[in-house]
């Protein structure tokens, strides 16, 4: 079943249109400024060299020696994925992002949804989400390259280690990998989703495949021009897991007010265990707060962080759920 966040029309149809804070996704809500863009950005074909620029810049931000495939997001490399290899026996580390085991599927896969490392063993296809979504479960380095071992081949969606850049496995991947593909996503750190932005990190071999899979134009001309400025600013980046480590800790004060007990996440969201999700997220929208639930949980319930402007209107709706 794919089921996502960022749904905010459902909701507005439910609930009524006016003024909405959407926190049903793991978006930075304060984005990278924009860098001036060049008229051609917009007008010509991106050209190689721009991508090979950024992609380049990509593996000093990442600090991997490997090949770096600069795509249209992190989906776009799931969606490509499966395509790797003949579709055999795959294996996915849940519950978490169901797109994985969706993209498998539709290639031909047979996709077994496990809940323990051990399981995932002896597949020709395992994949790991680290941080987790939802739960911010992270597996160690040393776990994940122990697990490269017996696996056909491991895939490490980094969507979200951005906000916990030591936990990456992406500096162990080398030109010679062959086991290993590391997905990262651009846009939900720095808050430009909408740009379709994200990177594969891999072996010679993967990278090539995955390059002739996207074809010549997989990243727009805006993204590549963004997405250089953005992953060489260092100051912005360190400034900014400052601020999300103090919101998320705002984000978990509220909840404890309203009787939520944390379950995990990162510092781009945070899961919360309810008596009753579907209740809460109710309690939410009457106040044109929308939250994310889960059809495998009827607990669980989770939030992005609001931008500076919308804490006022996250705390009325924590401690009464109707509109402002």
């Amino acid at each position: 079943m794919r089921d996502h966040g960022g749904d905010l029309a459902r909701a507005q149809g439910r609930y009524g249109k006016g003024d909405w804070i959407d926190l049903s996704t793991g978006i930075n809500p304060v984005a990278y400024p924009m860098p001036a863009l060049p008229p051609d950005a917009f007008s010509r074909l991106p050209g190689a060299e721009e991508i090979a620029a950024l992609q380049h810049m990509a593996q000093r931000a990442y600090g991997t020696s490997a090949p770096v495939v600069a795509l249209s997001g992190a989906q776009a490399a799931i969606q490509l994925v499966p395509r790797l290899r003949a579709a055999g026996t795959a294996r996915v580390l849940g519950p978490t992002y169901n797109e994985h085991a969706a993209a498998l599927a539709a290639q031909g896969w047979q996709v077994d949804q496990v809940q323990t490392v051990e399981a995932l063993a002896g597949a020709d296809l395992a994949v790991v989400v680290n941080p987790n979504n939802p739960d911010g479960r992270i597996l160690t380095q040393a776990q994940l390259l122990a697990l490269r071992d017996s696996v056909g081949l491991l895939v490490v969606d980094e969507s979200f280690i951005d906000v916990r850049p030591d936990a990456s496995i992406t500096p162990h991947v080398t030109e010679a990998e062959e086991r290993v593909v590391v997905l990262r996503s651009f846009g939900k750190f720095y808050g430009l989703a909408g740009l379709r932005l994200g990177f594969a990190v891999a072996g010679r071999s993967h990278a090539n495949a995955l390059r002739d899979i996207a074809g010549p134009w997989a990243v727009n001309g805006p993204a590549l021009v963004a997405g250089g400025v953005a992953l060489a600013d260092t100051d912005w980046q360190w400034s900014t897991r400052a601020r999300l480590t103090e919101d998320a800790a705002r984000l978990d004060g509220l909840a404890a007010q309203a009787g939520w007990r944390l379950v995990g996440g990162t510092t781009l969201f945070r899961t919360y265990q309810t008596p009753d999700a579907a209740a809460a997220q109710d309690r939410l929208a009457r106040a044109h707060v929308w939250s994310r639930i889960f059809p495998y949980s009827g607990h669980w319930l989770r939030l992005g962080l609001p931008a500076p402007d919308g804490w006022g209107q996250l705390e009325r709706a924590v401690s009464t759920g109707k509109p402002t």
